[in-house]
């Protein structure tokens, strides 16, 4: 079984770094392989709503990002997505790669347990776990908890390695991924039959 984890901060190995390495870490311990994915300090191109993704089955931009976040996907049984606080919120970055992962792609993350951890200095953290677990919840994806909010704390480079309980929630989070993997693959029941879509707008 793998977890992809995408680090979605500019530093490939800052705080938000350590926290996911935290996780990964855990997960290793089960028996889980992992990868860890950061979007880098480049811009990052954000959805249009070109509505192409429908024909393609892909986004219409071929960036290099994209393409290697979403071919990971394709074998991913989970995933976690990590990102420092910008205004108590995820950097917008991440959020454009996500915008267009999950639109796009839905279908390589449909059923998949997932994650969101959130690195902050002080405020901030519940905010931006909340942006990035809608993600999830409207993508049909088993969300996976830990003994508290996901949340590291740390502002200079290296400090969220000394948030001991930040930390600690890190590990329960990579343990707890690992048994609802395990527990899915070995003895859960088949994925819940989908009813036909149905889309309304609200001005009819």
């Amino acid at each position: 079984m793998k977890v992809l984890l995408i680090n979605g901060s500019p530093r490939g190995e800052g705080n938000t770094y350590i926290a996911l390495s935290e996780v990964a870490k855990a997960l290793q311990a089960n028996g889980i392989e992992t990868k860890i994915i950061s979007i880098g300090a480049n811009a990052v191109q954000g959805c249009v709503a070109c509505g192409r993704c429908k024909e393609l089955g892909r986004c219409v931009f071929n960036d290099e990002l994209y393409d290697i976040v979403r071919e990971k996907l394709e074998t991913a049984d989970g995933i976690v997505i990590g990102s420092p606080v910008y205004y108590a919120g995820p950097n917008g970055s991440l959020c454009a790669l996500l915008d267009r992962l999950f639109y796009s792609a839905s279908s390589l993350l449909q059923y998949k347990p997932a994650a969101s951890v959130a690195v902050c200095r002080r405020g901030g953290a519940s905010a931006t776990f909340d942006r990035l677990n809608k993600y999830f919840t409207i993508s049909n994806m088993p969300v996976v908890s830990s003994q508290y909010w996901n949340s590291v704390h740390g502002r200079l480079p290296g400090e969220a390695s000394q948030d001991a309980e930040g930390l600690q929630t890190m590990r329960t989070l990579g343990n707890n991924m690992a048994w609802m993997l395990k527990s899915l693959k070995n003895g859960g029941q088949p994925m819940p039959k989908k009813e036909q879509g149905i889309v309304t707008s609200f001005i009819r």
